[in-house]
């Protein structure tokens, strides 16, 4: 009898430990959305830079060792795209990077920076996978744009506006087809000539 009573103190001290230890944990939070998903919007933020800030005159190379900065593209509306291949949401987005430039044209001109140390080795097996067809892809293999941007993690995407401003900044892969994307794109692009209508002759 003595041995029942020992063990049903035993239990109960058992259940109380159980359901003190439960009340510690934090609340369950909502389950990671699945790979390869774009991110919803709500989660994207836009960082717009009021007034804008002059774009620092980052070096950076062509696939095929040309050497570019980014005064070579003074005069067009530049979305700038710093990426890795070994990194997951800059493989996620790169899709969408490259119908993006496919939609937009000559309004637009979207350079995808690599920041891969081993440049083109670790780049043109990767782009040979994913079959991009529209995107124009550069390398940073000294991290330069880490310093001038001062980038605190991959992706990041600055716009950069004709008079070489940078007007807004995101961090995270971007859906660049989405509504929210192309709504914060829009007011920088000019205006798409209208069609010249001849009068028919009577």
């Amino acid at each position: 009898m003595k041995a029942l009573s020992v063990l049903l103190v035993l239990c109960v001290a058992a259940l109380g430990l159980l359901i003190y230890y439960r009340a510690q944990q934090p609340p369950a939070t909502s389950a990671p959305s699945i790979a390869g998903a774009p991110p919803p919007e709500a989660a994207v933020k836009f960082n717009r830079l009021d007034p804008p800030r002059p774009a620092p005159d980052l070096a950076f190379a062509a696939r095929d060792g040309t050497p570019k900065t980014l005064a070579d593209f003074r005069g067009r509306v530049v979305l700038v795209n710093f990426w890795a291949t070994w990194c997951g949401p800059c493989i996620e987005e790169m899709p969408s990077l490259d119908r993006l430039q496919a939609k937009l044209g000559s309004r637009l001109t979207v350079l995808a920076i690599s920041e891969d140390r081993r440049g083109v080795a670790a780049v043109d097996p990767f782009l040979a996978r994913l079959g991009l067809k529209s995107l124009a892809v550069y390398l940073d293999s000294r991290n330069a744009a880490l310093q001038a941007f001062g980038l605190e993690g991959l992706p990041t995407s600055v716009l950069i506006d004709r008079d070489g401003r940078m007007v807004w900044t995101v961090e995270g892969a971007v859906d660049w087809l989405s509504a929210g994307a192309l709504g914060e794109i829009a007011p920088y692009l000019a205006p798409q000539p209208e069609l010249q209508r001849t009068s028919a002759t009577p």
